[in-house]
């Protein structure tokens, strides 16, 4: 057997906020539409991860997602443009990310990340 996917579950019954966060502010695309699940996502090939965590990194709190971005300081104007100011940073973390903590519409911290440049 191989894990395929890892796919994460927030209950909300928020379903518009959430896409107001995830779809427009984040720029992420409505893959299903269920009327009481709504998955958004990309089509680009990612690893299988799930991280157990005792802290968020640097002394903060655990983060209920991370996501990975290509241009940090693009995502973190949308965010602020959408009225979801950081809770942390932007900072550059000694394990090589730059990264900042959101909370979404939900209540959930989101560590949204880029990792530094390769050589």
């Amino acid at each position: 057997m191989k894990v395929k996917r890892i796919i994460a579950n927030l209950d909300s019954p928020e379903l518009t906020a959430a896409k107001r966060f995830y779809q427009e502010a984040l720029g992420l695309d409505l893959l299903m539409d269920h009327g009481w699940i709504a998955t958004y996502g990309n089509r680009e090939t990612m690893n299988v991860q799930i991280s157990i965590a005792s802290e968020g990194g640097s002394g903060t709190p655990t983060p209920a997602l991370s996501i990975e971005v290509d241009d940090l300081e693009e995502a973190l104007a949308r965010m602020e443009a959408a009225g979801f100011p950081a809770e942390y940073g932007p900072v550059d973390e000694p394990w090589g990310v730059r990264r900042f903590f959101v909370r979404d519409p939900l209540g959930k911290l989101v560590n949204i990340l880029s990792h530094g440049q390769e050589d």
